[in-house]
C-alpha cells in the first residue's frame, strides 16, 4: 500500500452531484460541508464545477474564507459550467486527468449525493485502494439513506465473492457532515 503524508494544511476531495437533486436536505448538506471545511481550515478539492452541489459547497467554502481547488476537464471549460470564483481553478485534458489530478491533491476523499459521474468517482477511489495503491480514507455520507443501495450493492459484490471480504473496510460510511472531520482524521491517524 502506497503510504501517504497529509499535508498542511488537510486536502479532501469533494464528489458530488453536478445537479443540486430533489431533495433540499442534500442542498443544505453541501453549503454545511464547504462552511465546515472552511472554519476547520480544510482545503476543497474538487469538479471545478459552478453547478450543482459541488458549486454550493464550493461557494460555502469560499464564503467562509475558505481555500478551494477546482480541477476542470478542457471540454467542460467549453460549456463554461467552470466556477472562477475559487482560489485556484485548474483546467486539465480530460475526464482521466481530473481524477488524477484530484487524487494526486487531496489526503482524503468525502462522497455526498451525486449521479452517475460521482459513482464513477467513488468507485475509482474504492478501486484503487482495493488494488493498494494507496490507503486514503474515503468517507461516503448517507444522509437519508441516500447512498444505501450503493453499500448494499457492494456488500452483494463481496458475498457473491467478486472483490475480497476487507473491501468493505476500504470506506466509512457515516449519516452525518458533521461526522465527515473526525472521521477522516481517526483514518488518518490510524495509516
Amino acid at each position: 500500500m502506497t503510504e501517504h503524508q497529509p499535508t498542511s494544511p488537510l486536502s479532501v476531495c469533494l464528489f458530488c452531484g453536478s445537479s443540486e437533486g430533489n431533495d433540499p436536505l442534500h442542498q443544505k448538506t453541501a453549503e454545511q460541508l464547504g462552511r465546515l471545511w472552511a472554519a476547520n481550515g480544510v482545503r476543497l478539492v474538487y469538479g471545478g464545477g459552478g453547478i450543482g452541489l459541488m458549486g454550493i459547497a464550493a461557494r460555502a467554502a469560499m464564503a467562509a474564507g475558505g481555500e478551494v481547488i477546482g480541477v476542470l476537464p478542457q471540454s467542460l471549460e467549453k460549456l463554461d459550467v467552470g466556477l472562477t470564483e475559487i482560489t485556484d481553478l485548474v483546467i486539465v485534458d480530460g475526464m482521466h486527468a481530473r481524477k488524477k489530478m484530484m487524487y494526486d491533491l487531496s489526503d482524503a476523499f468525502v462522497v455526498l449525493p451525486g449521479g452517475v459521474g460521482t459513482l464513477d468517482e467513488a468507485i475509482e477511489m474504492i478501486t484503487w485502494a482495493q488494488l493498494q495503491h494507496h490507503a486514503k480514507p474515503i468517507i461516503i455520507v448517507n444522509g437519508k439513506g441516500y447512498w444505501q443501495k450503493f453499500i448494499e450493492l457492494l456488500s452483494h459484490v463481496i458475498d457473491e465473492g467478486f472483490a475480497p471480504p476487507h473491501t468493505a473496510g476500504l470506506y466509512t460510511v457515516i449519516a452525518d457532515v458533521n461526522d465527515v472531520l473526525p472521521a477522516i482524521r481517526s483514518l488518518l491517524q490510524k495509516s
